[in-house]
């Protein structure tokens, strides 16, 4: 086990504003892929440097919070997410001290560091796993070692669970005379959370990060951490649309969703409140994430974790779905949510593909929108906030190992390389994200009208929609306000956020043609100002409501909000 030293002093040292014990509950979380961020050295790599360079626009478009994607020490099988040393910075990325630099830059734009950390895995170069192939103890039950399984006189793996990146999930080992486990690349050994020493190893890691000042963490995979202590085979999932090889043609009921996990996640919640307290700074956030079903997902808020990500405007969610799929699904997430917990909503990220490609960019400027009036915490995806949109890859420039394993005929059933490339700050070399011209992966052509400086100078942009939107946000109404959400006419979903005489309410148009709406269904909308537009709506902001009817365009939405929001303060500044 490593030991934890002291870093510098002022790393240890409370901060001297109020502790404020609720200062997630209505933020906007902005998820940064550093390697596609923004390049400083001109590697054609995004870096920790480049990151700090641009933190001012993180703050300027309203996020309080930004999440980095793994910036660890790595040999980026997986892009960061093999990881060789927990308690390091990637050299491509920089060091340790140009990471503390970034939670320095950020403390004075009062943002919020939350940090990916990756459970389920580490590297097959990791030291661990290199003394585990060894057997030293006790790193020699660190990972999941199995005997191999003989057949006819050969050797096969010990059951048939299968990777995510296709094939068997088991590797054989020809030191140790053992297959491992590895849920996901065949270079991404999984960890052994029945080992007390790997436990308390993982611990020191999280130590290690908010002794740095690190205010939170998001969890990666969570649902993967544990597996069947039998080692049974998983049930044929009965599809016929995939090959037998594809991680999707087994029911997966002994290789997720372990009731283990949500005890780890309890002492991790116990360690990190300690810290907080000892330390008499802000609780740290643990946000989690899992592609499972609804009940499994709720869990997570009584096991200590604060944002259990809600995924349903990336998997239950489409362009096909209507206002009364909405309604549905948002009042479900609304009623789940425990009493003093908060509900979230997750935009986009960088394992899926685009909301601008998923819902079509004037939809997705409506997603954005919804996910800013509903009480919580939104969740985007560097880009989201300038419709950038999936660029379309060969299968001879897919990088990305589940897009390579699935091979040339299903790569880009796979891949999440389209999802992933540069940031568009200006219409310069390489979208202005490097000065140089050949990038880790290519730029999206659409750069030269599509970029953050351009939006900047066109008001009703992605951009200033995001940034209109984001205002309100961060409202009391919005923090605190009643919530009412329904359906206008089948076609049309209205959000109403009232507390006290501040009233906010979003009309989204989820047809394919215009709605007309009577005022007179709508009475709360007298006497109230346009604040925010999305899609081809003719309304502008400040404007009033017209007493007798408004149209809002297909595909379109409208926020109203009583004149006092329309250029009000912070709720923190009030």
């Amino acid at each position: 086990m490593f030991r934890l030293t002291l870093v510098t002093c002022f790393l240890f040292v409370a901060w001297t504003a109020a502790v404020n014990v609720n200062w997630y509950k209505n933020i906007i979380v902005y998820q940064i892929y550093p390697r596609s961020f923004k390049d400083s050295n001109g590697d054609g790599i995004g870096d920790l440097k480049g990151i700090t360079s641009k933190l001012e626009h993180v703050a300027d478009i309203g996020a309080k919070a930004l999440w980095l994607s793994p910036i660890y020490t790595s040999p980026q099988v997986d892009f960061g997410y093999d990881i060789a040393n927990f308690t390091d910075v990637d050299p491509s990325y920089g060091t340790l001290a140009d990471f503390d630099q970034l939670v320095a830059k950020a403390r004075k734009l009062k943002l919020k560091v939350i940090l990916d950390f990756v459970p389920n895995h580490s590297s097959h170069e990791h030291p661990w796993f290199k003394k585990s192939i060894q057997r030293i103890k006790p790193y020699d039950q660190y990972y999941v070692w199995r005997d191999a399984k003989i057949v006819n006189g050969k050797r096969q793996p010990p059951n048939n669970w299968l990777s995510n990146f296709g094939g068997s999930a088991w590797e054989w080992n020809d030191v140790r005379k053992q297959y491992y486990l590895h849920q996901f690349a065949a270079g991404q050994p999984d960890l052994n959370y029945r080992s007390v020493a790997l436990d308390q190893e993982m611990k020191n890691v999280f130590t290690f990060w908010m002794n740095r000042g690190v205010n939170g963490f998001r969890i990666d995979a969570i649902n993967f951490m544990f597996e069947d202590a039998k080692f049974r085979d998983e049930p044929d999932s009965n599809r016929t649309d995939v090959p037998k090889d594809d991680y999707d043609s087994l029911d997966h009921i002994y290789t997720v969703d372990q009731n283990e996990t949500y005890d780890v996640v309890r002492s991790w919640r116990k360690l990190m409140d300690e810290h907080s307290n000892r330390t008499k700074s802000d609780p740290r956030l643990i946000l989690t994430e899992a592609y499972t079903n609804h009940d499994n997902t709720i869990k997570y808020y009584n096991a200590g974790s604060n944002v259990p990500f809600n995924f349903m405007f990336i998997n239950k969610l489409s362009n096909e779905s209507t206002a009364e799929d909405f309604k549905e699904l948002i009042e479900k997430w609304v009623k789940s949510v425990p009493k003093g917990s908060v509900p979230n909503w997750v935009v986009g990220n960088h394992d899926n593909h685009r909301v601008g490609s998923r819902f079509g960019v004037q939809r997705a400027q409506q997603i954005t929108q919804l996910s800013m009036v509903l009480p919580g915490v939104s969740v985007v995806y560097n880009g989201d906030e300038i419709g950038m949109v999936d660029r379309n890859f060969t299968y001879a420039e897919t990088v990305d190992p589940a897009g390579c394993n699935a091979g040339p005929t299903r790569y880009f059933l796979k891949s999440r390389d389209p999802e992933r490339t540069p940031y568009q700050w200006n219409n310069s070399t390489s979208a202005g994200f490097s000065t140089n011209s050949k990038t880790w992966l290519p730029v999206h052509p659409n750069y030269k009208t599509l970029n953050l400086e351009d939006e900047k100078k066109v008001y009703y942009s992605p951009y200033w929609q995001f940034k209109t939107a984001a205002s309100v946000k961060r409202q009391p109404v919005i923090a605190r306000g009643s919530l009412k959400v329904n359906v206008y006419d089948q076609k049309l979903l209205t959000i109403t956020r009232t507390l006290g005489n501040d009233v906010v309410v979003s009309l989204f148009n989820f047809a394919d043609e215009p709605v007309t709406v009577d005022a007179e269904a709508l009475p709360l909308l007298s006497n109230m100002v346009v604040h925010t537009v999305t899609g081809d709506s003719e309304s502008r902001r400040g404007i009033l409501v017209s007493t007798d009817s408004l149209t809002i365009p297909k595909s379109s939405g409208v926020m109203f909000t009583t004149p006092n929001l329309l250029w009000s303060m912070d709720e923190e500044d009030v």
